[in-house]
């Protein structure tokens, strides 16, 4: 709400009002930028959120202790590689020259422009964030597994039930209090969250698709120096953030009360 000079500091800088925010508001670069937040998250959302399960219920299912903590550890161990590393990773691997992936494409006839066509960066940065997050979201289903009663199961084998009716009829059911709570907090930050990312993968070629409210916040905010700018757009952020989750809880909430 201040016109921020770091020589004035907070309290000495002039007092604009929703200024910064009108400005914020009619830049072009802002809407669009906010545009692809939601679509990158959403797409994140669909993706990596029922994957995350299906590989917590897999890997419940492997009864070999030694094979199941391999590759629980295999699955944990890129959610700690730097998005850095990770990038650096990406760019040798689709290297028009020596990448290896973009090779064996190219062998089978397509030809991959990842960094530069939109849709291909927008699956590329949907898959990189699947591959480096997806064993990490497992782990939080994998604890709310082993605390299903195993009782259960062996009733419905009784009973004739496969592994499809089980996972349907006592898995699923169960899990749910969990998927609820992470689904919740997963549509609470739709709008922000994934700088390191896309920071790290994207280029001026593709800003009309990859241009999110993190990096235009840094451009704007730090790059730039205007600091205020900035600040408006990450107070503007948070409060859609906080109504996001406001609202997904009293969805959540509404659905549970009439099952």
């Amino acid at each position: 709400f201040k016109e921020y000079s770091p020589r004035a500091g907070i309290l000495g800088s002039e007092w604009v009002g929703l200024k910064n925010f009108e400005t914020v508001f009619a830049l072009d670069g802002f809407w669009n930028a906010f545009r692809n937040t939601i679509y990158i998250n959403v797409l994140k959302l669909v993706v990596s959120f029922p994957a995350s399960i299906i590989l917590a219920v897999m890997l419940n299912a492997v009864k070999n202790k030694i094979l199941k903590n391999s590759i629980q550890t295999l699955v944990y161990l890129p959610h700690f590689v730097s998005w850095i590393v990770v990038a650096g990773l990406i760019f040798s691997l689709f290297n028009e020259k020596s990448g290896s992936i973009y090779n064996m494409f190219k062998a089978f006839g397509v030809t991959l422009d990842v960094f530069t066509n939109g849709s291909q960066f927008l699956a590329l940065i949907v898959c990189s964030d699947l591959w480096k997050e997806v064993g990490w979201g497992a782990i939080i289903y994998l604890a709310a597994l082993s605390g299903i009663n195993a009782d259960l199961y062996e009733a419905s084998e009784i009973d004739g039930a496969n592994k499809l009716k089980q996972f349907f009829h006592i898995t699923l059911p169960q899990l749910m209090p969990t998927i609820s709570i992470m689904l919740i907090l997963r549509v609470g930050g739709l709008i922000g969250g994934g700088f390191d990312q896309i920071y790290n993968l994207y280029n001026t070629t593709v800003y009309d698709v990859a241009d999110v409210l993190d990096t235009f916040i840094y451009r704007n905010g730090i790059s730039n120096s205007q600091f205020s700018l900035g600040t408006a757009v990450g107070l503007f952020e948070n409060l859609a953030n906080i109504f996001l989750l406001l609202f997904a809880n009293k969805v959540v909430s509404f659905i549970n009360r009439d099952e």
